[in-house]
């Protein structure tokens, strides 16, 4: 399945180069702003963003020299719960790992692509979840839409007083959980420094920089886990303030976001990137209680990648780790997403 779509990702590139080379059509901008009033207008607005939004220092951060890049991506991620009790215990959850493969094909900042589910194939797991982000990432300020959800079960690794862990490794289906965030961030340093060169292979670092960088963070947050189901000698390790021995939150957060990130260029064509930033604002709404409250919010976010770039092709690790803490005078519960990505891509330009 992802050859084919590889051939045919190929196939469109090549019948939109001969048609363009058929018809002697330019797409450049200079040709473009030749078109009449209205197009001379787009482009000039186009150069005059491109300027302001995505301006380097040459000496530290350049472009790729190409419009466009097919790759190929492998992602997995994997959510973990844990649960910091009365009395000493704790509870530990870890879902199965999700993992897909795809194909994308990406024109300067838009980007088209196929993925396939092959967690199954890997871990013989049923369990499928979802997750979708999007991002937008310039000079100037980098913008993140992310949304997981998991409604189909996650597995009890550990449960019980600290040190004294019962054994387990329990499914567990009794969960329905959901949340989405919206950040946007503004990088103070945004000359010398490409996050995209670490992240999204749309830049190339070619000196060792850094930047502070902060913004705002929206998010809503939906736990809701239902104990009842749990093999009878597990109970008593549940609060007795538990209703029904369940436990849900539903929240929306609203957080300041400060951040750096650093790339160090090690070797010629090598990158290694990472970014930390703690969320840190006012949370609203009702933690395993009937009544809205309001309480402190706070959330981290870390981001490392190791890049390799050598004109046309290019290679990538990453791995992010996004975690957000719960805290109530009984007990502290903490939900993390982790999620790692391997590409590798070839860039080319038709016009």
């Amino acid at each position: 399945m992802l050859k084919r779509v590889f051939r045919v990702l190929t196939a469109v590139i090549m019948l939109l180069s001969a048609s363009l080379q058929a018809e002697a059509i330019s797409l450049a901008l200079d040709s473009i702003a030749e078109w009449g009033k209205f197009p001379k207008f787009c482009v000039g607005v186009y150069r005059w963003g491109d300027k302001f939004f995505n301006s380097y220092d040459s000496a530290y951060v350049v472009g790729t020299g190409y419009k466009f890049n097919v790759k190929i991506k492998s992602e997995t991620w994997s959510d973990i719960y844990n649960f910091n009790l009365p009395n000493d215990m704790d509870m530990m959850m870890v879902s199965d790992p999700s993992t897909t493969i795809g194909a994308y094909i990406t024109y300067l900042a838009v980007s088209a692509g196929y993925d396939i589910n092959v967690s199954k194939l890997i871990t013989g797991a049923e369990r499928s979840r979802s997750r979708f982000n999007f991002g937008f990432n310039c000079s100037l300020l980098a913008v993140e839409w992310n949304y997981v959800s998991n409604d189909v079960g996650t597995t009890i690794k550990r449960i019980g007083e600290n040190g004294k862990h019962a054994s387990t490794d329990i499914a567990f289906n009794g969960i329905n959980n959901s949340q989405w965030s919206l950040d946007s961030y503004y990088f103070f340093n945004h000359k010398r420094y490409s996050q995209a060169a670490a992240f999204n292979f749309s830049k190339v670092q070619e000196r060792s920089h850094g930047s502070f960088y902060a913004g705002l963070s929206i998010s809503t947050q939906k736990y809701d886990f239902d104990f009842s189901g749990l093999p009878d000698k597990l109970m008593h390790y549940l609060p007795e303030t538990w209703a029904n021995n369940t436990y849900k939150v539903s929240t929306n957060n609203y957080a300041i976001r400060i951040g750096y990130g650093y790339n160090w260029v090690f070797a010629r064509h090598w990158l290694l990137g990472v970014s930390e930033a703690p969320i840190i604002g006012l949370r609203r709404g009702s933690i395993n209680s009937e009544f809205d409250r309001n309480s402190f919010a706070l959330s981290n976010r870390l981001g490392l990648s190791i890049v390799w770039n050598n004109g046309r092709w290019f290679a990538g690790l990453a791995g992010k780790f996004d975690s957000n803490l719960i805290y109530d005078k009984d007990h502290t519960f903490i939900a993390a997403l982790f999620t790692s990505e391997a590409s590798v891509g070839y860039r080319f330009n038709i016009w």
